[in-house]
């Protein structure tokens, strides 16, 4: 019978820890070897739709109306009765020029007036009472055609007088200086105390606001082919804005091309109630410029750039991500018109691209809908 020593025991005790220990490394190895499940991601069918697509051009904000407000009577500013830049109503009272010269003007005109018509009465009684004597011979005639005569003046006096009158109280309600229309008034150029000229010295510039023109020109190659008239919808947008938030429509193209730009000119009305748009301010107008019956339409963020190619990437019968090189049209609302690369039916990745860490990958497709939000199919101008 063999025995072992305290100390053979122990290393072989030791020996078997060891073993196992390695065993349990070598499993655990075998455990970290498995690869990872496939990543999920996010497929959309392409389906072709019909479609209205758009051009993007640059305009100008304008105001239908401007006015340069200049008094028609000479005098002094009295009153100055508006906020620089406030919003005013037609007819409200803008500039009061010193009205007591006009007023002394008046009621001279009415006393002359007044003095006239006195005239006339005593003309006319002695004009009936000749007539009474001419016909009984009791005058001569040259003496009935004289006071006939004086009648006649005297009226042409009063209504001289009368209009004398009326000339005097328009001078004076021209020293108020009211809103032809309604909108938006700017700088007093003349203040309290200032002598201002009639029809010549500038007091303030009053711009209409609602509705306001965006006037945009197109070149003939993009409207060739696809005149438009009035009534065309239009969607505005200023400079700074990702999006088109104002509505308008054309209510004006012009008759012919600028010869010195080869471009056609249109406006647009679009209504402004708060004031928002501002005359002058440039402006990005969407017009619709074609359509197509069937496009290919794609998620924006589905499309990426390899230099000067772009491409997504579509799913296989299998699952598995292939790179394809695509051709792009227009786009808007987060969706691009494929005009090559593409075709019914095919299965492409909107979301989760960042988890295709090759070409060919195989992956988990969960399938979600192109358009995420209803929204219009409207295409703009390509980038």
């Amino acid at each position: 019978m063999q025995t072992f020593t305290f100390k053979e025991a122990r290393v072989t005790l030791l020996g078997a820890l060891l073993l196992a220990l390695m065993a349990g490394c070598d499993a655990q190895g075998q455990a970290n070897a498995t690869p990872p499940p496939p990543p999920e991601v996010e497929v959309a069918v392409v389906q072709p739709e019909p479609v209205t697509l758009w051009g993007e051009f640059s305009g100008r904000v304008e105001a239908p109306q401007t006015v340069e407000l200049r008094p028609r009577v000479s005098g002094y500013i009295d009153q100055v009765q508006f906020e620089e830049g406030e919003l005013v109503t037609e007819g409200d009272v803008l500039f009061v020029i010193d009205p007591r010269p006009y007023e002394a003007q008046v009621q001279l005109a009415k006393a002359e007036l007044a003095r006239m018509r006195s005239q006339l009465t005593l003309a006319s009684s002695e004009a009936d009472r000749s007539a009474q004597l001419w016909e009984r011979r009791a005058i001569s005639r040259e003496e009935f055609e004289q006071r006939d005569a004086a009648r006649t003046m005297a009226q042409a006096a009063v209504n001289a007088a009368a209009a004398a009158l009326q000339s005097a109280q328009l001078d004076l309600e021209y020293t108020r200086i009211t809103a032809p229309v309604s909108g938006r008034i700017g700088r007093a150029e003349v203040t309290r105390g200032n002598l201002a000229n009639a029809d010549s010295t500038l007091l303030s510039t009053l711009v209409s606001v609602d509705p306001l023109y965006v006037y945009f020109e197109s070149d003939q190659q993009t409207v060739q082919g696809n005149p438009h008239g009035e009534n065309v919808p239009v969607r505005i947008g200023l400079t700074g804005q990702d999006d088109f938030p104002y509505r308008g429509q054309l209510d004006f193209v012009d008759n012919q091309y600028n010869p010195s730009t080869g471009t056609l000119q249109y406006r647009a009305e679009v209504a402004n109630p708060d004031g928002a748009l501002r005359p002058g301010q440039f402006a990005r107008v969407e017009m619709p410029v074609a359509s197509a019956g069937a496009a290919l339409l794609v998620d924006q963020k589905a499309v990426m750039t390899d230099q000067d190619r772009r491409y997504l990437y579509v799913l296989s019968d299998d699952n598995r991500a292939e790179r394809r090189v695509v051709e792009t049209g227009r786009r808007v609302d987060g969706l691009l018109v494929i005009t090559e690369g593409l075709a019914a039916g095919d299965r492409v990745v909107v979301s989760g691209l960042q988890k295709i860490a090759f070409p060919g990958i195989e992956v988990v497709p969960e399938l979600v809908s192109m358009r995420r939000t209803a929204a219009p199919v409207v295409v703009a101008a390509a980038p």
